[in-house]
């Protein structure tokens, strides 16, 4: 699976939360000051040319919408993270995440029954 740039990342993930759009309904989703028309046009073309995103006609124009699901493209993209920053491990990860962001035990026996919760 390909790299996004993060104007593309940006444009999918409004495309997961529309479900299906045209290029305006993405648009509208935008904060101030909204990109170009065509802007947008074109990175959802380059999603289609990277098979994130397929569209069918009505219309005069397109709906967009994706397909790859926003959980493949995360996991990819955290097991990208992992490699590439801390060796394969998971483990190193959680602990410079921990170490960084001064979790406390309450907060990991928190994370660590929310765990349990999701197997």
């Amino acid at each position: 699976m390909k790299q996004l740039t993060k104007a593309e990342e940006e444009v999918m993930q409004l495309l997961w939360e529309l479900n299906e759009g045209n290029v305006a309904a993405i648009i509208e989703q935008m904060p101030k000051p909204k990109p170009a028309y065509n802007t947008i046009s074109t990175i959802v073309r380059i999603l289609e040319n990277k098979n994130f995103v397929s569209h069918r006609k009505e219309g005069k124009g397109y709906i967009y919408y994706p397909i790859i699901k926003k959980e493949e493209y995360s996991n990819q993209s955290l097991n990208k993270l992992v490699n590439n920053y801390f060796n394969g491990s998971f483990k190193n990860m959680v602990s410079f995440f921990v170490k960084k962001n001064d979790l406390d035990i309450e907060d990991i026996e928190t994370l660590l029954k929310d765990m349990d919760n999701d197997k």
